[in-house]
């Protein structure tokens, strides 16, 4: 028996209580150099993106606007992996020879939009330095109306074998023979033609009881004697078992993870009151990841208490080294889910990044985006404040590239830094590159600044942080799998820049004009958030390093204004220190 299991044997419910309360006011737990910071993009019926249909070019650039403005906000608050919903329900976000278009994009069920969503979607996330992962709800078909709108191109009419309805709706049934087939050629499908890091399987199980799915006859037909509960767990498996395979085969750097029930199953002290992964949908996710047919897990972990804390130890316990990203229930902040309190959430997180989780996945975009409870302005300036790089596959793949230099220039406020392509063992997926500020004894990754992430050129100009001293700096090489290389290192001792306009700093406070705001923050002058504070006309001056600053307004939604510019530890003349 581990450690932890033996802890959640003896009552981990007076110890998570005792502990989560406590890490709610703490500090927050320091940003590891590895982290998933993922957020659930949907686009079934526009929930998250997009707001409006197009079907002329000016309505597919407000699309492509909207879509921009959401990435370069997640971007900002730190994330670093986007779940871009791309089959919907037996419909695509992209332009599929097997299956018709989804309504959201055009506004007419199976019309195309008149561009790509899927194709524009990954560009721009790329060109943030955030993975996309195609996003595939695996079993729903849809709605019946729905169907019927589709007319010959629904699936219920296309492969009637495959579907059975239930009510309102069509499921796909996970026993038919063919089911897993069909899937996995969606997926091939998708990571033949697209750039994706990974797919990402949603409702990859049998459906909930509250649902009237009736397969009495496919298990007559096909279960042989083997107890039913076994069948059907060995019906899904064998769908990600098909899409592991058919992904494998092409690109083997695609990251393969599902999102099963938060709660696998029941613990010793815990139950999961009849609602589970393994037992009450069928999904045997922890098995999947420990036989190598997953690549990490993102479990729907929308509860709280002793409902989330024990079941979070279970899944981290199961991991065997791979990836799990808890889904967090960031809707349920909203007044018209259930009105949590901000600290709930940041209970969770801290939870999680205290007991070595792999990172954290926000169900939806739509409720960080809106700042519901402040949840955006506490992940931009507080938990996802330090950038995060993505966990390596070294199952996959374990040999990191190799650089060969780096050079730097200091041309007034800007440095260049530039360096020769990385050479990779394992061609043919790709390298970017990340650019590092070291500390002072040179350490790495302990103390270093990330500055900068998967760049795609081999050069990167900046405004540092700060001028006037010695400073060294980075760059690594990281190919598809993660893999990041040895640093590849260069000193600098850049001039003093001229003095520019700046804010007096009067005996270490700050003199900043009126402003109708309620909190600020303190920026470099590359933009790079380090502080909040309450704002004031006059504020105490926190230790900075020799550099110049900016003083911003933030406001609710996280959105920023300058409102100042001062500098610190340079030696002008004249009264007071700038």
């Amino acid at each position: 028996m581990t450690y932890r299991r033996f802890l959640r044997a003896a009552g981990l419910l007076v110890l998570t209580a005792c502990l989560t309360a406590a890490w709610a006011v703490a500090q927050t737990p320091a940003s590891p150099h590895h982290e998933v910071r993922a957020v659930w993009l949907t686009t079934i019926g526009g929930l998250d993106w997009p707001s409006q249909p197009a079907t002329t070019e000016a309505g597919a650039e407000r699309q492509q606007q909207e879509l921009c403005r959401q990435l370069d906000a997640l971007s900002r608050a730190g994330f670093n992996t986007v779940l871009f919903q791309t089959r919907i329900r037996a419909t695509t976000a992209y332009p599929s020879a097997i299956e018709p278009w989804d309504e959201a994009f055009s506004g007419r069920p199976g019309v195309a939009p008149p561009y790509d969503p899927l194709a524009f979607a990954i560009t721009e996330a790329h060109r943030r330095g955030m993975e996309l992962h195609a996003w595939v709800v695996a079993y729903p078909a849809g709605k019946v109306a729905a169907a019927r709108r589709l007319g010959a191109k629904a699936l219920p009419r296309r492969r009637p074998e495959l579907c059975r309805r239930c009510g309102d709706q069509w499921m796909m049934d996970p026993g038919a023979p063919g089911t897993a087939a069909y899937i996995a050629g969606l997926c091939a499908e998708i990571v033949r033609h697209y750039d994706v890091d990974g797919i990402h399987l949603d409702y990859i199980r049998y459906p909930e009881k509250e649902i009237a799915f009736d397969d009495r006859a496919t298990y007559r037909r096909y279960g042989h004697g083997t107890p039913r509960a076994d069948w059907r767990r060995a019906n899904v498996t064998r769908t990600v078992r098909a899409v592991h395979d058919s992904v494998r085969r092409l690109k083997p750097w695609v990251k393969l993870s599902c999102s099963p029930v938060g709660k696998h199953s029941d613990l010793p002290r815990y139950p999961s009151y009849g609602w589970n992964a393994r037992d009450a949908v069928f999904q045997d996710a922890q098995a999947w990841l420990q036989e190598g047919l997953m690549d990490m897990l993102f479990p729907m972990m929308y509860f709280r208490g002793n409902h989330f804390y024990p079941f979070a130890l279970d899944w981290q316990e199961a991991a065997g080294g791979r990836p799990v990203v808890p889904g967090l229930g960031t809707y349920m902040l909203a007044p018209g889910q259930k009105d949590w309190p901000l600290l709930t959430l940041r209970r969770e997180m801290n939870f999680l990044r205290r007991i070595g989780s792999a990172g954290q996945a926000h169900f939806r975009a739509r409720f960080v985006l809106d700042n519901v409870k402040g949840i955006y302005g506490f992940l931009a300036n507080d938990f996802y404040r330090q950038p995060a790089l993505q966990p390596p596959m070294t199952w996959a793949d374990s040999v990191a590239p190799v650089m060969a230099g780096l050079s730097l220039r200091a041309e007034g406020h800007a440095l260049h830094l530039a360096w020769p392509r990385a050479t990779d063992p394992t061609p043919g997926s790709g390298l970017s590159y990340n650019v590092y500020r070291l500390p002072a004894d040179g350490r790495f990754p302990e103390g270093a600044r990330l500055l900068a992430r998967a760049l795609t050129d081999t050069a990167w100009s900046f405004v540092p942080l700060p001028p006037g001293r010695h400073a060294r700096y980075a760059v690594t090489a990281v190919d598809r799998f993660g893999n990041e290389s040895r640093p590849a290192t260069a000193s600098l001792y850049a001039a003093t820049p001229p003095e520019t306009p700046v804010t007096m700093v009067d005996n270490g406070r700050l003199c900043l004009p009126d402003a109708d705001a309620e909190y600020a923050l303190i920026t470099d002058i590359a933009g790079r958030a380090l502080c909040t504070f309450r704002y004031d006309t006059l504020v105490a001056l926190p230790e900075l390093a020799p550099g110049y600053y900016e003083v911003r307004t933030l406001d609710r939604k996280g959105i920023s204004h300058k409102v100042a510019r001062f500098g610190t530890g340079f030696p002008f003349a004249g009264n007071g220190t700038h």
